[in-house]
C-alpha cells in the first residue's frame, strides 16, 4: 500500500465517484465527528458523487440517504440501494427510491437461524447485533461493536461456521455478517453505479475511489485499481489477501478527512 500523498493529480482530476466504507472508516468508536462529516460534504461540493458502501441496515440507509450529504447508498453488504431523487417541482420534497439486489432473500430465512443458534451456543460472549431490528435481508452478529469485544479469532470462526452451514459471510471492524444469495458489496455498488450514473464498469473503473478499513471491503479493493484504506486496516494483517493501493496515515474519521483532503486538493 502507497501512502495517499502519493495519490496523483492525474488521477485525482479523473474521478468521478467517492464510495466508502461506514463503521471504522468514517467513524471512530461508533461516533462520526466534525472533520469525516465535513470531509463528505467537501466531496460532494468538489462535484464528485458521494455513495457509503456499508453493512449496516436498510433503516439506517433510510436515514442516511435522506440525510446525509451522499448520492445514494448500498448497505447490507449489497442487498440494497436507496436514493433521494429531486423533485422538478419547488418546493416538493425528494422522492426516496429503493432497489433490491434479485437474490437477496429475507433473513428469516431457516439457514440464517440455524446460523444464529450456532453461533451464539458456540462463541462465549456473542451476541445479535442490536440493530437488527431494521434490518431485511442479513444477520448481523455482534463481536465488537459492544462490550465484550471479542478477538479477531472469534470472527473467523463464526464466518467458517455459517459458511459451513451454506451462508455467505463477511467479516466487517464490529459485525459478522451473514446473508443467503450470491451478492456482496461490490456487485450491487457495481449495479448501482451502472443504472444511476451511467458508469462503464470495462473502462470507467479508475473514475472511481473506494475507501475502507476492513475485510468485508475487499472485493471493493480488488476491483478498483485507486481504492484506499484508513490507517487501521493494518489490525487485520493476512486476513486481507487484496489490500487497497493506497493508505492514509490516520485511523478511522481522520483517515478519511485525511483522503478526501488530499483528492480535493490534487484535483484543483
Amino acid at each position: 500500500m502507497k501512502p495517499i500523498r502519493d495519490f496523483s493529480r492525474a488521477q485525482a482530476g479523473n474521478l468521478r465517484y467517492v464510495l466508502m466504507d461506514i463503521d471504522d472508516t468514517l467513524t471512530r468508536d461508533g461516533k462520526l465527528h466534525p472533520e469525516p462529516f465535513a470531509a463528505l460534504w467537501a466531496l460532494r461540493m468538489a462535484g464528485l458523487y458521494v455513495i457509503p458502501v456499508t453493512g449496516r441496515p436498510a433503516g439506517w440507509c433510510d436515514c442516511i440517504a435522506r440525510q446525509w450529504p451522499v448520492d445514494g447508498i448500498v448497505g447490507e453488504n449489497g442487498a440494497l440501494a436507496f436514493w433521494e431523487e429531486p423533485s422538478p417541482k419547488n418546493g416538493v420534497p425528494a422522492r426516496l427510491r429503493q432497489e433490491f439486489h434479485p437474490q437477496a432473500v429475507r433473513n428469516d430465512h431457516p439457514v440464517l437461524e440455524k446460523i444464529r443458534q450456532r453461533a451464539l451456543a458456540e462463541i462465549p460472549g456473542l451476541r445479535v447485533a442490536k440493530d437488527q431490528f431494521s434490518r431485511m435481508f442479513d444477520l448481523a452478529l455482534d463481536f465488537a461493536e459492544e462490550d465484550p469485544v471479542l478477538p479477531l479469532s472469534d470472527a473467523v470462526k463464526i464466518r467458517d461456521l455459517a459458511e459451513q452451514e451454506g451462508g455467505r459471510a463477511k467479516i466487517s471492524s464490529i459485525h459478522v455478517n451473514v446473508w443467503m444469495g450470491d451478492y456482496d458489496k461490490l456487485s450491487m455498488a457495481e449495479g448501482f453505479l451502472q443504472r444511476r450514473f451511467g458508469w462503464n464498469a470495462e473502462t470507467e473503473a479508475d473514475q472511481v475511489v473506494f475507501v475502507g478499513d476492513s475485510p468485508n471491503d475487499e472485493p471493493l479493493f480488488a476491483r478498483f485499481p485507486l481504492s484506499c484504506a484508513v490507517a487501521n486496516i493494518r489490525r487485520y494483517g493476512d486476513l486481507i489477501k487484496h489490500p487497497p493501493a493506497f493508505v492514509a496515515s490516520a485511523e478511522c474519521g481522520a483517515g478519511f478527512a485525511e483522503i478526501a483532503n488530499i483528492l480535493i486538493e490534487k484535483r484543483a
